[in-house]
Parts: C-alpha cells; structure tokens; sequence
C-alpha cells in the first residue's frame, strides 16, 4: 500500500502559484477558459483555480514547467500585458526549451512606439535575436516565412534610426516581378505599374510616423519608396535602406543593390526563399547572396521560421504543412 502510495507521489504533483484576486484568474484563463484549455492541452497537466491560488496537477516535470509558465504570465498581465492563445503556445514552447526566463525579456520590451501609442515589443525569440542584429550590424539578411515580422520590425528600426538622427533619410524598395520590372522602363512607367506592390511598405511607414509627416518627409526626399530598378546608378549614404521581397531579385539585381550603400548607411534584406516568383531558369539571387556573404563581417543573416509567425495561428499551421510537403517531394 505504502508503495502504491509513493509511486502516486513520484507520478504526480501539485503546484500552487498565489494569485491576488480570482479575477486577474479569470482575465489570464480567457473567454469562456480558452487560455486554460491552451495550457491543460499543452502541457498535458490539470489547473483548479479559487481564491487560494491556480492548483496545477501533473507529473513533475509537467506541473513545474506550468506552474513557471503562470506565473510568468500574471506577471505581465499585472504590468499591462494582454495574454492570448498565441502568447501562451510561445511562452509554453520557451519553458520547453528551457527558456522559461526569457518570456519576460522577450514579450517585455518595447523597440517602437506607432503614431498612435501602441507599443511595438518582439513577440518570439527569433525577432528578438533579429532586433539585436539591426542594432548592431550594417547588413542585416531576415530570412523566414510570411507572418513573421520581417518588413514591420526593419521599418520600425529604420523609423527609429532616423528619429534618433542617426540617418538622413529611409529608402524602402522592393523588385516588382508582378510587373513585369526591367531596368531599362522609364521612371513614370514603372511607378505606375508598381505602386500596388509597394502599398505594405507605404502602410508600415504610415502606421509609425502618421499620415502628415510621412507625407511631408517624403516631400522633403527624407523618405523614399520606390522599385529596385530606381537604385540602380546611386550610392546611397547615410540612408537606412531596406529591400523587401528579396528572393525575387535576380543575382544580377543583388549584386547591384548591395553595392549602392556608403557611408552612415545601413542595410537590411528580408524575403521568404519558399516563395519566389521568378522564372524557373533564372536563380534568385537572395538564395545566391546567402551563400556568398555568409562568412562575411558586419553582415547578419537571421532565419526566422513558422514559430515566429504572429499572425493568426492557422497561418503558423498551414506553414508547417507546406513545409513537410516540400521536404517528403525533396
């Protein structure tokens, strides 16, 4: 009996984080207890909440792990912080990891701040570590997926950089595959055809300065958004420049791009190299760059992937399909 009893013990334990009142409990555990089925389902343990504390069951290392995770996330609720489905997967996925200190750090920093007030804050460790790199490189290279915040985060650096005068002025560009871009198309030809695809970087902008001052710096040429094909022949100095939807550039393109930096300027390159859309016959020349500057200093090269997506959590789903998909036809 008595050793049916410390098998029990040994299979099984309890945890009881403190709480200050059952409803910063109901606020953490959702609508309708959507957070708490997230954190029971994640991590296979039982939670019973009342005045006396979040009683977490389960075995050892499960309830531990679970027991770090809530606390973490009264924490930042206590601070303000929103806590959500997708939130809780991320930080449940870190304590796996052994990471579980780094949920705080993490979800806890702001980098921006929009027109509007709302704070800008890293949402995974892969943009974490990116945001690390803008800071400290001149050639940043963020690779990963759609959803993960590549575009969105440079702006907010580049929009940063230029506040703190660091820069003189921001150029975002981008090839214009869809429309059918060549260098050799006359200025107001190509603008025309490729204002469209240009709209997210325009929408980023807009979201970090407001409407007026982007459109009063982009009078004043401190803010340029223009097609690849515009770069060619300049050297852009004191300039934070970024290059959206690389993988589309040709070799020939990049080549062209990375050498029209000077000095003061910094460079960051972001693309998705599962979704090129140039012809068959022709190499993307992200793919090609990534491979012919990776040993090179001052150059960053950040690989984000579906763990990183921000989006809505089908989208985190569907990218890991498409990924095994590609890997079973390799």
């Amino acid at each position: 009996m008595n050793e049916d009893r410390q098998e029990l013990t040994l299979q099984e334990q309890k945890h009881t984080v403190a709480v200050d009142s059952m409803d910063e409990v109901i606020r953490l555990f959702g609508v309708f207890d959507e957070n708490l089925r997230v954190i029971e389902e994640e991590t296979g343990t039982r939670i019973v909440a009342d005045a006396g504390g979040v009683r977490i069951e389960g075995e050892p290392d499960a309830a531990k792990l679970t027991a770090s995770v809530v606390e973490k996330m009264l924490d930042m609720q206590r601070r303000g912080e929103r806590i959500n489905r997708g939130r809780l997967r991320y930080a449940i996925d870190l304590a796996k990891e052994g990471n579980v200190d780094l949920i705080e750090q993490i979800m806890g920093d702001v980098i921006a701040i929009t027109s509007r007030g709302r704070q800008v804050k890293c949402k995974t460790l892969g943009q974490k570590r990116y945001v690390q790199a803008l800071k400290q490189n001149e050639l940043v290279f963020g690779i990963g997926p759609a959803g993960t915040g590549k575009t969105y985060l440079a702006v907010a650096m580049a929009v940063l950089a230029f506040k703190n005068k660091e820069v003189d002025r921001i150029i975002l560009t981008r090839p214009a595959v869809e429309a059918g871009e060549k260098l050799g198309f006359l200025p107001g030809d190509l603008q025309s055809k490729v204002d469209p695809y240009l709209r997210p970087l325009y929408d980023a902008l807009q979201e970090f300065l407001g409407l007026e001052t982007y459109r009063q710096l982009t009078e004043r040429g401190a803010i340029e958004v223009a097609p690849l094909a515009y770069m060619r022949g300049r050297t852009l100095n004191s300039a934070y420049i970024i290059l959206d939807e690389a993988q589309n550039c040709s070799v020939e393109q990049m080549k062209m791009f990375l050498t029209r930096f000077g000095e003061g300027s910094r460079v960051v390159v972001t693309g998705d190299i599962t979704q090129i859309d140039l012809p068959h016959e022709r190499k993307s020349g992200l793919i090609h760059a990534l491979d012919v500057l990776s040993d090179v200093e001052g150059v960053s090269i950040v690989r984000l992937t579906h763990k990183d997506v921000v989006r809505h959590e089908l989208v985190q789903r569907i990218i890991r399909a498409y990924e095994a998909y590609e890997k079973e036809r390799r």
